[in-house]
Order: C-alpha cells, then structure tokens, then sequence
C-alpha cells in the first residue's frame, strides 16, 4: 500500500492532475466527505487528508510515503528525513513582509528601529530579520496576521501573499519579499528504499506532467 499525504483546498486541487497523469483518482471529493482516509481507483493507493502543517512530519515519519507541501510549510519543518525530488510548480505565491500602509518600513529600518512581527513562519522570519542584522520582536499566530498592525499588535507580519487582495482589504501594503514559494514532492527516505518499484513510475509521471505545463 502507498499512502499519499494531502492537504485540502487549493493544494489538492492543484495535485488533481498530476495524481491522474499518475493514473491515480480519488474516489470521493476531500472537501464533501468527512472521511481522512480516502481511497483511489488503485488498490494499491490511498490518500490521507492533514493540515497542511503536518504534511512533512507523517511523511517524515512513515505513516505516508509520499507528501506534497508547500516550500513554507517545509522551511519552518526543516526538512528532516524527507527526500524533496520535484519542484511541483503549484500552489505559487511569496513570502512577504507587509506593513500599515501609513508606516514607514525604510525609514525604520535606516534608523535601526526595533519592530514588532506577527507570523505563523517564525523560522523563516528569524532567518530573514538576521541576515539582515535587523532586530526584530516575532509574536507568533496563526491565523489573521494582517489584524496585527491594525490593532497595535506588531508593526509588520510576515506571511504569503498570493494576490494581495487581502493586504488592500486591510489598508496593507507589501514592503519586501522574502522567498518565492510553490508546493513540493516529498518522499519518506525509508520508502524509496523499499518501496522504489512502485514509488518510481509515481514519481516519473508526475515529474513528465509538471514538465509538459512549463
């Protein structure tokens, strides 16, 4: 049996195709069925349905031989026990910082101001802020970082930015990108071991599928 660790929205409505290039269906819709355990039109395939978050760590860890998660979701994982084979380009968007749009970012940073950062990413904030030799405060949430600045919570938030509907809607405005992020193809290390035979052709068809988009 190969288990396949997903994610709803977008991320498994994106793998979609590539999973049929693969000759794998799912027989019931993610998002109408309550069940975290779905099965395909292939005996030897199931899908398992997790947070986004925990994607890299039941892949990590065994209990799914294959995972796709995003590129930020891996970041703040570290990456530990995963073979990361294929760059699915889906699921794109960026990292970025965003403020108030009346707060001055530049000018702060010029006068080695000390700001005040929500996310949910506090790995790849820290990284960013230090590389940068900005000292930065990270208050970690995890969900409505664009609140933080409205209410006098943090100065900036660091978080993905797709169209950046969602900043204007709350009179934000992005100031810096910190990383382009897309979804990946994560293999548990001990499975492509023992289980190459039938993880290979997998892993083939969705690589000839993502290559046939660009």
């Amino acid at each position: 049996m190969i288990t396949i660790a997903l994610s709803k929205g977008r991320i498994f409505e994106e793998t979609t195709p590539l999973l049929a290039a693969a000759g794998i269906t799912a027989l019931e819709d993610p998002e109408a069925s309550r069940k975290l355990i779905l099965s395909t039109n292939r005996p030897d395939v199931r899908l398992i349905i997790v947070r986004a978050t925990d994607v890299p760590t039941y892949v990590q860890y065994g209990a799914a031989d294959l995972g796709i998660a995003g590129k930020d979701v891996l970041d703040e994982h570290g990456g530990e026990g995963l073979y990361q084979p294929l760059d699915l380009q889906i699921a794109k968007c960026r990292m970025m910082v965003a403020v108030r749009e009346d707060f001055d970012y530049f000018g702060s940073l010029r006068r080695g101001a000390r700001l005040k950062v929500v996310t949910k990413y506090v790995k790849t904030a820290r990284e960013h802020f230090a590389a940068k030799g900005m000292h930065v405060d990270l208050i970690k949430l995890y969900g409505s970082m664009e609140l933080g600045p409205l209410v006098g919570l943090a100065d900036a938030i660091v978080d993905l930015v797709s169209t950046g509907g969602t900043l204007r809607a709350n009179n934000l405005k992005a100031v810096e990108a910190i990383t382009d992020i897309s979804s990946r193809l994560v293999v548990n290390q001990a499975s492509l071991k023992l289980k190459r035979d039938t993880l290979q052709p997998i892993m083939d068809a969705f690589s000839q599928a993502v290559a046939a988009k660009q």
